[in-house]
């Protein structure tokens, strides 16, 4: 038995949730401008406008990120989270946690490695944003996706209620 009394989340913290995966999944999908600046810059070749404006966009939604992810997680902290179903056996429940944690610290890395690579012209960090971060971040993404279809489908529980109805 928990002695947790959270039960769901707030809406505030599910509408945190969704507009981040819409954004996160933006960057993700259309990284195409900022590619296409990277390069440029990398070949020595003239950047137009228009390619400035392109790769800001994928700039200005990371750096969203990382100020809706620290809203979030004084959310986490002021609000709680509900527990983990019953119904999850605890080596997977230690997996999840350790996922949602891995998962806010890419919601700050991914943009913080981002922005040293656009603004400060950091290379190795650049590296560590587009190669390891991101494939660990698609790796997390279809993780949790599929946790969530697990405990839908599998244990039956409320996992997916909580965070779209609040149940």
């Amino acid at each position: 038995m928990s002695s947790n009394s959270v039960t769901g989340y707030t809406v505030p913290q599910r509408v945190l949730h969704w507009v981040m995966a819409g954004l996160i999944f933006f960057n993700l999908i259309f990284s195409d401008g900022m590619e296409h600046w990277n390069r440029l810059m990398r070949r020595g070749e003239a950047i137009t406008p228009d390619d400035v404006s392109a790769a800001n966009i994928h700039a200005y939604v990371g750096i969203a990120l990382v100020v809706l992810c620290l809203i979030r997680l004084g959310f986490r902290f002021a609000q709680g989270a509900p527990d983990a179903p019953a119904e999850e056996p605890p080596l997977l429940k230690l997996a999840a946690k350790i996922a949602h944690w891995t998962l806010y610290a890419l919601f700050i890395l991914m943009p913080a490695t981002g922005i040293a690579k656009y603004y400060f012209g950091n290379d190795t960090l650049g590296e560590l944003h587009g190669g390891p971060l991101k494939i660990l971040l698609w790796a997390l993404i279809v993780a949790h996706v599929l946790g969530a279809l697990v405990h839908q489908f599998y244990w039956k529980t409320n996992v997916l209620a909580r965070m779209t109805r609040g149940v």
